[in-house]
């Protein structure tokens, strides 16, 4: 008979299994899927099986195979409702002790998260929101509820369990492969923003999981991608105890399991007294680790166990030598916790561990004591292969990330870029080329370090049908870099044709008013000719910003303007707002100089994108500031601010300047939120 029955398939289940495989107590672990079951290493005291049960065989299961002194620790997944009123139920009908763990919720939902109490509420949203690609995360038993609402299933991406049923699941609902992402988590902040990105999802479904279910990663991807989070929230809101406060009742109950403690305690303490975990850099890669420290190369040679991705483990480990294949750091974290072996543990990264590394969010779930030995970075190997100095290099990596490295280019005289694809040094090329910089020297590192490593050096013709390792970076040298860091383009520079521009001064004080970032995302409006787009991308160089323009003519004077000032993080959209904003990513800035009598709709849909959203219009006309204050009074727009700006400029006239007056324009700015406060 067993002692303890838990019923597992969460992370505190998982924990809680591994604590009481050594106490000395039979202890019968029940899981619903093989995958759950699959996650728990039996041990000598330990039983483990796997199974869906229903009310009945529940009780059977507790009648038959527990103690009557035994204690049952329902562990099951916070919106497993149903399964824990079977438990619950069965323990009253045998009279046995039940103990809930109940997942403390880290769901502290902003004005622009949408909650909901079901699946089918959610779904219900989705049916009156048609706009956007849609990606679940909630598993695959809700998917039958998304069913019903329009544009099913060519709106969604499910990321599922790569298990058959969960599959058998999703063809019968008819979603085809390519909408399907079988992946075990857990799922890092990195991977959450890479699948919002792959997908194109203006919205993310998710359960409130709580911090072992990776809530917080996706909450973080998604404002990061301007991505709406769409919540369901649990489904009740029950009583229940901890994970540590379940270990004391137990251990109350069962005084032996606080003597087994004890001892793993001190054998823990004195397995880590003498044991080494160590995060190493090993420089570029090559076979003999010649760019590795000697002390990392040392280590290594003596590590027990090598944890990395496969290329830092065929450059580092011995024949022989006990290696495992990952670089989640989560996952990381648990192996290095379950392992009770090895004494000294290595976990490799690429380059340096101080540069564009992943060892950052690995010292946040390693040990206090683990140590931390740099390697040779690229930057530093390629530099002193060119004999040149890398203290005045503006450095970038557009490996796995965004980078506006046009822009870069533009204002650094030496610009050092990771490069992560086959074919993004041509396409560099060519874009500098369209945008006229021929005048730049380019110097391109490929394998480096390795045997087949490669340096070559050219300008940017010499590179545009170039297709070369995805493992290169290059170095960029611009002899007549922008010095500018204000805005301040004279009219004159723009092309304008005949379309309406907003003149310098206004232009000016406008921008100013939008309290730009880096990283702002900005619609302009009505861009026109484009010059407040030109202004705020060149001042927002890493963000983006969208010129929304419905005038054919206009539109191609924007295309005249991005070019010539070489605006590359600058993309026009060609239609009328609202109705073009619609799948734009959600904005932190927006400028309207032009409305076409949709002022008030316009702003609602900035509103609905991200609720705290800075936003300046310009008027020129007393009915056009009545309707904008109207719509800001409407809508709850706070920290409304109002400026009439009168310009004058000199004209010659014979051997005089005359002031001539320009009419007048009212620039209204305002917050989406009465408090002010911007993301």
């Amino acid at each position: 008979m067993f002692d303890i029955l838990l019923f597992a398939g969460t992370e505190e289940g998982r924990t809680l299994a591994g604590f009481l495989k050594n106490c000395g107590r039979e202890v019968l672990v029940l899981t619903a899927t093989r995958y759950g079951a699959d996650r728990i290493e039996p041990g000598v005291n330990l039983t483990v099986e796997e199974g869906r049960l229903d009310e009945n065989e529940m009780a059977d299961v507790i009648r038959s195979r527990a103690a009557a002194e035994a204690v049952v620790v329902d562990a099951t997944h916070p919106y497993a409702v149903q399964a824990s009123e079977n438990i619950r139920k069965a323990c009253r009908e045998t009279g046995r002790t039940y103990l809930r763990i109940y997942r403390e919720s880290t769901l502290r939902p902003d004005s622009s998260d949408v909650l909901v109490s079901s699946p089918a509420e959610a779904a219900a949203w989705l049916k009156e929101h048609p706009e956007g690609k849609v990606l679940l995360t909630t598993g695959s038993k809700e998917l039958p509820e998304f069913t019903s609402v329009p544009g099913f299933p060519e709106r969604f991406y499910a990321r599922i369990l790569p298990m058959k049923s969960n599959l058998e699941i999703c063809e019968q609902l008819s979603l085809p492969p390519s909408h399907l992402i079988c992946m075990q988590g857990p799922f890092s902040e990195e991977m959450n923003i890479a699948l919002i990105r792959q997908t194109g999802a203006s919205v993310l479904v998710t359960k409130d999981t709580g911090t072992a279910g990776g809530f917080n990663e996706k909450k973080t991807a998604a404002d990061k991608c301007g991505c709406r989070l769409l919540i369901i929230g649990r489904p009740s809101q029950e009583q229940g105890i901890s994970e540590s406060e379940c270990l004391e009742i137990l251990k109350n109950k069962f005084p032996d399991l606080s003597l087994a403690e004890k001892e793993q305690e001190a054998k823990d303490a004195a397995d880590k007294a003498d044991r080494r975990i160590a995060v190493i850099g090993i420089g570029m890669g090559s076979r003999d680790c010649r760019t590795m420290t000697q002390e990392a190369a040392e280590y290594c040679r003596h590590a027990d166990l090598l944890i990395g991705a496969g290329r830092m483990l065929e450059a580092v480990a011995a024949p022989g030598q006990r290696t495992v294949k990952e670089y989640r750091p989560q996952e990381v974290s648990r192996l290095i916790r379950e392992d009770t072996k090895s004494r000294q543990i290595a976990v490799l990264l690429s380059g340096d561990v101080g540069f564009f590394s992943g060892a950052k969010k690995l010292l946040r779930v390693l040990p206090e004591q683990t140590e931390v030995m740099s390697g040779i970075s690229s930057l530093i190997y390629f530099c002193g292969k060119l004999r040149e100095s890398w203290d005045d290099v503006c450095i970038t990596s557009s490996h796995g990330r965004d980078c506006n490295l046009i822009g870069e280019i533009c204002r650094n005289e030496k610009v050092f870029s990771i490069l992560g694809t086959e074919d993004a040094v041509r396409n560099l090329c060519r874009s500098l080329l369209d945008y006229g910089m021929t005048d730049l020297r380019i110097e391109i590192g490929e394998n480096l370090s390795y045997p087949e490593e490669k340096v070559l050096h050219g300008t940017p013709e010499d590179f545009v049908n170039y297709s070369g390792s995805a493992l290169s970076v290059l170095l960029v040298h611009n002899p007549k870099p922008d010095c500018f860091v204000t805005q301040g383009i004279p009219d004159e520079s723009f092309e304008r044709d005949k379309v309406p521009m907003t003149k310098e001064e206004i232009r000016e004080i406008s921008v100013s008013k939008l309290r730009l970032t880096d990283r702002s995302v900005v619609y302009d409006v009505g861009a026109g000719s484009g010059s407040v787009s030109v202004e705020t991308a060149l001042r927002a160089r890493e963000g983006k910003v969208f010129a929304i323009e419905k005038n054919p003519v206009a539109v191609q004077l924007l295309h005249r303007n991005r070019k010539k000032f070489r605006a590359d993080n600058l993309q026009i959209v060609e239609g009328l707002a609202p109705e073009a904003l619609e799948e734009l990513p959600a904005p932190t800035h927006a400028f309207i100089g032009g409305s076409s009598g949709n002022l008030k709709d316009i702003l609602r849909i900035l509103l609905k994108k991200n609720p705290r959203v800075r936003v300046v219009i310009n008027c020129i006309t007393l009915e056009t500031v009545g309707e904008a204050l109207d719509a800001m009074k409407t809508l709850s727009l706070g920290h409304t601010d109002i400026v009439s700006v009168s310009v004058a400029r000199a004209k010659k006239a014979g051997p005089y300047h005359m002031m001539m007056g320009q009419n007048p324009v009212y620039i209204l700015s305002a917050d989406g939120e009465p408090d002010g406060q911007q993301e």
